[in-house]
């Protein structure tokens, strides 16, 4: 509960409250789920207050200086705080739903959690800040600055995000659908402006721009790296540790792909996206049910070389005669042993595979 005394100085008017604040600077005022709805505060200086589960909706709180304020749980639906601070303040769990919040201050401000749904931030600093879980679903972010923030799991569905500027915003499983993406502005104001017009582009062309080994990483991924098909479990376990080690020793960049179950349309998209980016691909499919039914949905869209590999006297064709329409699927290696496979790896799975990708380039 607010302390009374806290709560009383307040109800005095903002003029008295910030003399009060200036006379009692060691004071942290408490007004803890004091009711305020509608309340007038231009101007009052809230810096650091405890205003936890506080009913502030539809308060008028222009240019309050809320820095470092802990405003877990409160209530500011549809308060206005145009131009005000809320550097460094705990909004967890906040509602600020239809909130008018132009050009305010949330540099590191904490918003995890917090619903923000039709509120408009149109020129906020939200420098730095945290939105984990956020929902901000049809809110007004045109031109607002997220330089550095965190966006995680954010729901950002309908949202204008229109001239944002979001130099090295990090994004991770955030919900953009029916959003407006364009002019963000992927450099800091003293630099030359870059703009794309999609939050992932952005992210990418950020890290490509500022981090030299990410080039470098794209450059040896598409010209180095390959995917490994199959079901891998422990018995086979050997047959992967030839496969790698005999790829790694010939400075290619082995990257596995075990099919323990069958694969979700989420992973199908993942195999896909990773298809197209490999050197080659080398596919076990000694147990080929999954994993042949996996490349027949890839191949079509996907020109890249494909090495199959089997365990045994089968011949490719004979088992998956539609793998013949495909001109960059080869004939496959058939090995009885780890040993045979040991031994011909070089000449019968790799250089076959290297060469087909190298015509494929051409």
């Amino acid at each position: 509960m607010a302390n009374r005394q806290h709560l009383s100085v307040l109800k005095q008017g903002v003029l008295s409250w910030n003399e009060w604040r200036k006379k009692n600077p060691d004071v942290r005022p408490d007004l803890q789920e004091a009711s305020l709805a509608g309340v007038q505060l231009r101007g009052a200086n809230l810096r650091g207050v405890n205003l936890r589960g506080v009913e502030l909706a539809t308060a008028e709180l222009q240019e309050v200086n809320l820095q470092g304020a802990t405003l877990v749980e409160a209530n500011l639906r549809e308060a206005n705080l145009h131009r005000a601070d809320l550097g460094f303040a705990d909004l967890t769990f906040a509602d600020l739903s239809k909130a008018v919040l132009t050009n305010a201050r949330f540099w590191k401000a904490d918003f995890t959690a917090a619903r923000l749904s039709e509120a408009d931030l149109c020129g906020a600093n939200m420098t730095m800040a945290m939105l984990r879980e956020t929902d901000c679903s049809g809110a007004n972010l045109a031109e607002a600055v997220l330089h550095y923030a965190i966006l995680v799991e954010t729901n950002l569905r309908q949202a204008n995000l229109t001239g944002c500027a979001v130099c090295g915003l990090c994004a991770w499983d955030i919900h953009l659908e029916g959003a407006k993406q364009a002019n963000l502005v992927i450099t800091l104001p003293n630099e030359p402006t870059i703009m794309v017009d999609s939050l992932d582009l952005a992210q990418f062309l950020y890290l490509l721009l500022n981090n030299k080994r990410v080039h470098q990483v794209i450059t040896g991924m598409t010209s180095t790296m390959v995917l490994i098909l199959g079901r891998f479990t422990p018995e086979r376990q050997p047959v992967l540790e030839a496969i790698r080690d005999g790829l790694r020793e010939r400075q290619y960049v082995p990257l596995l792909f075990n099919f323990e179950r069958p694969l979700s349309h989420d992973f199908s998209e993942t195999l896909r996206t990773l298809a197209r980016i490999a050197r080659f691909i080398i596919a076990d499919l000694s147990q080929h049910k999954s994993i042949a039914q996996e490349l027949r949905a890839i191949l079509p869209g996907t020109v890249v070389s494909v090495q199959p590999l089997l365990n045994g006297a089968r011949k490719l064709y004979t088992i998956f005669p539609d793998f013949k329409q495909f001109s960059y699927v080869l004939p496959g290696y058939r090995y009885n042993s780890l040993a045979d496979l040991q031994a011909a790896l070089e000449e019968k799975v790799i250089k076959p595979a290297e060469e087909k990708a190298r015509e494929l380039a051409r």
